[in-house]
């Protein structure tokens, strides 16, 4: 996986790790875009507690701010970095199969014969 890519992966990752900033995406995904002030409504967390996870959330592209009415920013998903950090799972899963698959074998072999 190139460099760039692994860096993405690395921040998906990164902003995954947090529950907050899953219930946050999760929010997002259910009910579309919105402000800050929208997701703390809707979340047991503080206004400003949702602002920074919102900033991690941006910086590993998850999210996008988009200025609405009034200044009130609103934030949209953003799936590309989510992709690529699927494909590097995916690349770690072709990786593991072989080698998963002959200990699957070794130990049928030896607990069939015992």
């Amino acid at each position: 996986m190139p460099p760039d890519q692994e860096t993405i992966a690395e921040q998906v990752f990164t902003a995954l790790s947090d529950p907050t900033r899953r219930a946050i995406l999760s929010a997002l995904a259910e009910a579309g875009p919105a402000t800050a002030t929208d997701l703390a409504n809707r979340l047991p967390i503080t206004r400003q507690a949702i602002a920074k996870h919102l900033g991690l959330l941006t910086e590993a592209g998850l999210v996008r701010a988009e200025p609405g009415e009034r200044r009130r920013v609103r934030y949209h998903l953003h799936s590309a970095p989510m992709r690529v950090a699927q494909q590097f799972l995916a690349a770690l899963a072709r990786d593991w199969d072989g080698p998963l698959s002959a200990l699957k074998d070794h130990l049928d072999r030896d607990l069939g014969t015992s």
